[in-house]
């Protein structure tokens, strides 16, 4: 026996049909003499309604008042799965955010779990009951309702896996795992049996669209072993992939990863726009002066290269920032004083493919072999950035496919 929670989203749970299918995986859990805690979204297109209401009724509207509101969207579907289970015989009952408690911080709409009381739901577990959770929501330090914002229902997923102590976090989504990249990009890309959370973690911040960062973040810290596998599996079907457990990927520790390929994975994000400034005059506080108002406008950047021209008077700058801040990245850059530019320019047509593995800290020439296949396709590169598990570069949009594919295979990572 053991103890899981199993999380599904919005298109797990769009309509009556699909919640029970999801209850068909949660009974067979239950049947299996696993103790089960249930976290769902809220119907597919439902938050987005709410939220449309919400701005309708008034664009500058209470935040507070938000949270009620959207997070009614969850409350609805753990209602319903609720009930479908008790239909099946199955002991269960639905928990809001709040009636756990599951606490968060007052910053509404984007709110962060500061803790979560296990105790009634131990109690209720020791009585063979199921909980539905409401996903995305808790209650502040005002005792007003909280949403954790994008992917919140993943993090309220883990964060409760971590504090029931659940053998595992299962992530059910209309994927069935992890793949080696988009294999709708590349159709040769294989689904991994197991993933480290670092390299979990790169490939989500650098576009994978799995699992969120705060999750995986939350999973990382806390050790919460977490499987990625699909809502649409026949639930009856054998649970017998591979090491054990049912089709899907487990993102786990490094140490229970026993063979480990060099490159696990190849990411791509399109969300990128390079600003370049010209002719700057080369002295102490430079950068400073540029990244500073930048910051302060909470435009996060990425890449930065910078050249020395040879007499060592002036610099070229270029950075990325999202395709979202492009346009008030450019504004901020353009005003801000007492600093002699040149020239600004920018573009959105780049994207940063970046290689991932943590194999990478134990071998040299990965990044060689990258800039170099990619050299022989004709594919120029524009920046680079690296950590100990990561080689990332910025290259023309219309390059992109042509890239991942190149990288996939010089990694060995396609299909045998």
């Amino acid at each position: 026996m053991a103890r899981l929670v199993m999380k599904f989203g919005g298109t797990s749970v769009a309509d009556l049909s699909r919640i029970r299918n999801v209850a068909r995986h949660v009974k067979r859990e239950v049947d299996a003499g696993n103790e089960v805690a249930v976290v769902v979204s809220a119907m597919a297109g439902a938050t987005n309604q709410l939220v449309a209401w919400t701005r309708e009724a008034s664009p500058m509207h209470d935040a507070r008042e938000y949270d009620a509101i959207v997070a009614s969207g969850e409350q609805v579907t753990a209602g319903l799965l609720a009930i479908v289970l008790q239909s099946m015989g199955i002991s269960a009952r639905s928990w809001l955010g709040w009636q756990i408690p599951i606490r968060t911080d007052g910053a509404h709409g984007a709110a962060r779990i500061a803790q979560i009381d296990s105790t009634i739901l131990d109690e209720r577990f020791a009585q063979g009951q199921v909980a539905v959770v409401a996903g995305f929501q808790g209650i502040g330090p005002d005792n007003r309702i909280t949403t954790l914002g994008r992917g919140g229902s993943d993090t309220s997923a883990v964060a409760l896996a971590a504090a029931v102590k659940a053998e595992r976090c299962d992530i059910y989504t209309d994927v069935d795992g992890v793949y080696t990249t988009d294999p709708r990009v590349v159709s040769q890309a294989r689904r991994l049996d197991r993933i480290a959370f670092e390299e979990m973690l790169e490939l989500a911040s650098l576009g994978a669209k799995v699992m969120q960062v705060r999750s995986v973040e939350m999973a990382m810290v806390h050790g919460v072993r977490t499987f990625v596998r699909s809502s649409f599996d026949d639930p009856d079907a054998p649970q017998n992939g591979a090491g054990g457990l049912p089709p899907g990927t487990l993102i786990c520790g490094e140490e229970e990863i026993v063979e480990q390929q060099v490159v696990t994975g190849i990411a791509f994000t399109k969300d990128e726009a390079k600003i370049t400034l010209r002719h700057v005059a080369d002295k102490p506080g430079v950068a400073a002066a540029i990244f500073g108002p930048l910051a302060e406008a909470n435009i996060n950047v990425d890449m930065i290269i910078q050249n020395i021209s040879e007499d060592g008077k002036f610099t070229d700058m270029t950075f990325t920032v999202t395709a979202a801040d492009y346009d008030r990245a450019m504004q901020v850059v353009k005003e801000i004083e007492g600093m002699e530019i040149g020239a600004v320019q920018g573009s959105t047509d780049v994207v940063k493919v970046s290689v991932v593995g943590i194999g990478m800290r134990s071998h040299a020439g990965v990044a060689a072999d990258a800039f170099r296949a990619l050299a022989q396709k004709g594919i120029n590169i524009q920046a680079i950035t690296t950590s100990e598990i990561k080689v990332s570069i910025l290259i023309d949009s219309a390059y992109t496919e042509l890239a991942v594919r190149t990288l996939h295979s010089l990694y060995g990572l396609d299909k045998a």
